[in-house]
């Protein structure tokens, strides 16, 4: 493990927590950093988690959920006693954790923020979560992640939702007992995201959180590049 260590990493060490470390080459040109880690590794993304910081009432806090599920932003609120939850900024993200994007870890950040682990990490014997560095991943018990990060469980994971436009593109799809990759259903979506580019709240809320795993977008304001 010399030279791969992590902030991360010694904090486990410093607990006597055990942990494996799995590294592998990361590909920038890849979509999401968690889909990456779940390939190259060869495990189930299911048992592999993003971690995700967001404010709740103004403070930050860190949701941990499967890398193909989103954050349950009211769900993330209630945990923590909450009212309103909304996804930080990038910059606030990394001045508070002490990470960089896609390598932002649960364990050992800057500021102890708050954690929130989804329950479906509980459902196996080990999961993942990033060591603190792209293309690095601790892989530890669900309890003793909890442990080294003194986190609370709760249900704040989700399946993504179909926005508007993909709804519609598959509405169509089923009338036409096709899929909705056929060329009418592509062609009934362009229009409507022509039409309406900016009436749909699901896909940007979606894509908020899909940037926090990586997705290459360009770093607008009001858009999120880390995970």
């Amino acid at each position: 493990m010399a030279g791969r260590g992590t902030t991360a990493t010694m904090a486990l060490e410093r607990a006597g927590i055990p942990f494996t470390l799995h590294e592998y080459a990361h590909d920038p040109r890849k979509a999401s950093y968690g889909a990456e880690a779940s390939e190259a590794l060869g495990v189930s993304p299911d048992r592999v988690f993003k971690t995700l910081v967001a404010e709740v009432d103004g403070a930050l806090v860190t949701g941990v959920v499967p890398v193909e599920g989103q954050l349950d932003l009211k769900a993330l609120a209630a945990a923590c006693g909450g009212k309103k939850a909304a996804m930080a900024q990038v910059t606030a993200a990394e001045r508070a954790t002490g990470y960089v994007a896609g390598g932002i870890s649960p364990v050992g950040q800057r500021k102890r923020l708050p954690v929130v682990v989804d329950s479906s990490a509980l459902g196996f014997g080990t999961v993942f979560c990033s060591a603190g560095r792209r293309g690095l991943e601790i892989e530890l018990t669900p309890a003793d992640l909890v442990l080294a990060t003194s986190a609370t469980v709760a249900d704040i994971g989700r399946q993504p939702r179909l926005s508007r436009v993909d709804q519609e593109a598959s509405d169509v799809g089923d009338h036409h007992r096709q899929g909705t990759s056929t060329r009418h259903a592509y062609d009934r979506t362009y229009r409507v995201q022509v039409r309406h580019p900016r009436r749909d709240p699901a896909r940007q809320r979606q894509c908020q959180q899909h940037d926090h795993e990586g997705h290459g977008r360009s770093r607008r304001p009001g858009y999120q590049h880390y995970g």
